[in-house]
């Protein structure tokens, strides 16, 4: 039996200057599309974008500035996310950041890019000792 799940994933060519890597998952039962950000410290979702999925939800606004993301001391809340998944790996009560991304809608919109609806960053992909398989197109993820 495999300890590990294996996730299809899409590069994204971001015009031939490098490419960009997209999963798919669920939030609250919807399909949602996450990039995979190996330099995001948290992973991190749109507070304008992520109440397509979550009704009612509660910001609780972030002491201090996040950086990143194209920018610098940008202003950022918490708010916790019932259950989601990244392909077959469920993710629950999980305490996620909210930031605007924006400048990343825009930027897939002129691109002709799919929408993302979150970032999946360091501190899942440490936890579920992620592998990221280029050849293949998987991501492989570890359930505890």
């Amino acid at each position: 039996m495999r300890r590990y799940i294996e996730v299809p994933l899409q590069l994204l060519d971001i015009e031939g200057e490098g490419f960009h890597i997209m999963v798919k998952g669920m939030i609250h039962d919807k399909e949602a599309h996450f990039l995979i950000d190996t330099g995001a410290s948290r992973s991190v979702f749109d507070p304008n974008t992520i109440t397509n999925f979550i009704e009612d939800i509660e910001f609780e606004k972030k002491e201090g500035l996040t950086a990143g993301v194209g920018s610098s001391d940008l202003e950022s809340a918490t708010f916790v996310i019932d259950s989601f998944t990244v392909g077959d790996l469920e993710i629950h009560d999980y305490e996620a950041v909210a930031l605007d991304l924006e400048n990343i809608h825009e930027m897939y919109d002129k691109l002709g890019l799919p929408r993302i609806d979150g970032i999946i960053g360091g501190d899942l992909l440490k936890q579920f000792k992620a592998v990221i398989n280029y050849r293949c197109k998987k991501l492989r993820l570890t359930p505890r």
